[in-house]
């Protein structure tokens, strides 16, 4: 084990564009994690999500299992039962979790959302479509400066429709901590990298989030990372490093159970179903030919999507 990791701050009220575009490619390359900071989203907007999402786990587990995910539509994902023999599902995903989409996409698989009733939770549903609608700006021109970073267009993904009518969605997470029965020995979150374009991570502070730089190597090192006041935790999706021929850096990271709960909301940008996820010219050469075919985003995405609806019981 290594100690706290030191991860780049990508600083976004910066002017100078092209400084900015050097230090997002050299943290993409380096870590594929960065902080994002002066984001132009208030630390009073961020307690609040956070307040809103600890009283939706609050709620008794009768009223959080109405609205459980089924195969049309997102909506709460319990705790993995601790009665089942299979201890490796529990140790992988001790946590619970609600996912949110926009309604406004009209490809999506999921393109339904469920919300807690308004008597329970009044806010609820105004605050997180508030938190989907900040997170989508800010990481559509995160998106912009990491075209930049690779010498294209800022509007490169835009003009391939890469951002037409990307998929997104947020994930409300909620880790207990050790205190809870069958936790010992347990992960949160086990070991895997995110299969979108990037992720935008808000966290209450509370430690457990670790990366592993280099997958390959064994054993594993895993890194802590540490909390930054303000900042939103950025990581390089799957199709990015695809799209830059293994340039960027899709790390694995997971979360570990600590002796206290951990809040976090993380918004993943997937990009445009329709939009063609293949290498870029500038990310390869005859010396370096592309590793992955050419794929349409939908074909890769579901893929992975009908995965975690098998991870969640639901195939």
């Amino acid at each position: 084990m290594a100690g706290d990791l030191a991860l780049p701050l990508i600083d976004l009220v910066s002017t100078d564009l092209d400084s900015i575009a050097k230090s997002i490619r050299k943290a993409c390359v380096d870590h594929g994690f960065f902080y994002l900071i002066n984001h132009g989203i208030e630390e009073s907007f961020f307690q609040q999500v956070l307040e809103e999402s600890k009283k939706f786990f609050s709620l008794p587990l009768d009223q959080k299992t109405k609205l459980k995910t089924r195969k049309d539509n997102w909506g709460y994902n319990p705790l993995p039962s601790l009665t089942l023999n299979s201890s490796s599902e529990v140790q992988g995903r001790l946590h619970e979790d609600f996912f949110i989409s926009s309604s406004k996409i009209s490809c999506s698989q999921f393109n339904a959302n469920q919300w807690p009733p308004e008597e329970l939770l009044p806010c609820w549903k105004a605050m997180m479509e508030s938190y989907y609608e900040k997170m989508l700006a800010v990481s559509k021109k995160l998106i912009s400066l990491m075209a930049l970073s690779l010498g294209l267009d800022d509007l490169f993904f835009e003009k391939i429709g890469a951002l037409h009518e990307p998929l997104a969605y947020v994930r409300v997470l909620h880790y207990p901590g050790k205190s809870f029965e069958g936790s010992c020995g347990s992960l949160g979150a086990s070991a895997h990298s995110d299969f979108g374009m990037v992720t935008l991570l808000l966290s209450d502070g509370v430690r457990g989030l670790q990366i592993c730089r280099d997958k390959d190597r064994c054993p594993q090192l895993w890194e802590d990372v540490p909390h930054v006041h303000g900042a939103l935790i950025v990581n390089v999706g799957d199709t990015s490093e695809r799209w830059t021929n293994c340039l960027f850096r899709s790390t694995l990271h997971r979360v570990l159970i600590t002796e206290q709960e951990r809040y976090s909301v993380a918004f993943f940008l997937d990009g445009d179903p329709a939009c063609m996820i293949e290498c870029l010219e500038s990310c390869c050469s005859k010396e370096n030919p592309p590793r992955f075919p050419t794929i349409r985003c939908a074909d890769y995405l579901l893929g992975h999507i009908s995965a975690e609806l098998d991870n969640l019981g639901l195939k």
